[in-house]
């Protein structure tokens, strides 16, 4: 398929759409996150394991109700010989993939994370495939299409690494698809829905040359660049239609429109001296919910239920889930 015509499929398709603020408002998780409701597509893999330590907890003595804060506490902890870099849950929220330093692709099943109690036994994940030398160099990033049926990998060696998921059995369809226009470390990756023509757009970015690939995954021919980052682009984002954000090491946040070709605006990081109470870049009030003994590296919501994955340099992926006591 030439630049033409996915130019024209782009534009029919988003015809209708244009640059809003509430587009921009959009942009305050990595994943919009419906809490407390629970939607699981029927599916042929296998059942969810079973729940471990969830019987029901002995009365508290005498505490105080006040004392007992919401905690999230580890369903499941998987430990490895390198740090774990990357993790992303399928759309359908029934599996999540992780990606290691140790250039292994791992797929495991979500587990049920209701009715959790504090002396829950936290277990390893089940594992439902592995590839234990999917690239060359560290796995820095994954991604899931919207269908659920793609499944793409950035990683240290400057290649993207796109394959087929096969939700019915739980396993990857044939070869991966190798692509290499990156010069440097793919950090980031995130897909862009033409689901009228049952295809995706991958949108990518990383070090050295600070460029913005966008690539159709039909065809696999990477078809726009959007230059303008100064600093390795170490986040990438998309809400619908036909934006997306990124941010960079050089302290600055982009929104970018595949219509326009170009960067529609900037959102530059505020100077000391003018340091308000909308400064990011200043302390600012949080709740420590969950912890690892290293740096965390990556977090990731569940598309539905209230759980998020956490991978560390600890060499451990968790997932997290909400005690009910």
């Amino acid at each position: 398929m030439n630049e033409t015509k996915i130019r024209t499929r782009i534009n029919k398709l988003f015809a209708d759409q244009r640059p809003t603020v509430s587009h921009v408002t959009e942009i305050h998780t990595h994943h919009q996150h419906p809490i407390g409701h629970r939607l699981h597509e029927p599916h042929t893999c296998p059942a969810p394991e079973p729940e471990h330590g969830v019987e029901q907890s002995n009365k508290h003595n005498g505490a105080d109700a006040t004392d007992h804060k919401p905690k999230f506490i580890p369903v499941t902890k998987l430990e490895d010989d390198q740090p774990i870099r990357a993790a992303e849950f399928h759309p359908n929220g029934q599996f999540y993939a992780t990606g290691t330093n140790s250039m292994a692709l791992q797929i495991f099943t979500y587990p049920k994370t209701y009715e959790l109690r504090e002396n829950y036994e936290t277990h390893e994940p089940t594992v439902l495939m592995k590839r234990k030398k999917h690239h060359k160099g560290p796995i820095y990033c994954i991604a899931w299409n919207g269908t659920g049926d793609l499944l793409a990998t950035g990683s240290s060696d400057k290649t993207i690494k796109l394959t087929r998921f096969n939700q019915e059995v739980c396993n990857i369809d044939g070869d991966a698809v190798e692509l290499t226009m990156h010069k440097g470390t793919v950090r980031d990756l995130c897909f862009m829905e033409d689901l009228s023509n049952r295809s995706s757009l991958l949108i990518s970015g990383g070090a050295t040359d600070n460029k913005i690939f966008i690539t159709d995954c039909e065809t696999g021919m990477t078809f726009q660049t959007f230059t303008g980052h100064s600093g390795t682009i170490l986040s990438l984002y998309t809400w619908g239609g036909a934006m997306f954000v990124s941010g960079s090491h050089d302290k600055t946040i982009r929104l970018w429109d595949l219509r326009s070709r170009g960067c529609v605006n900037v959102i530059t990081a505020p100077s000391a001296s003018g340091a308000g109470s909308g400064d990011l870049s200043q302390p600012i009030p949080n709740v420590t919910v969950a912890e690892h003994e290293d740096k965390v590296i990556q977090a990731r919501w569940h598309p539905t239920d209230f759980s998020f994955l956490t991978t560390s340099a600890d060499k451990s992926v968790i997932l997290w889930g909400l005690s009910t006591n």
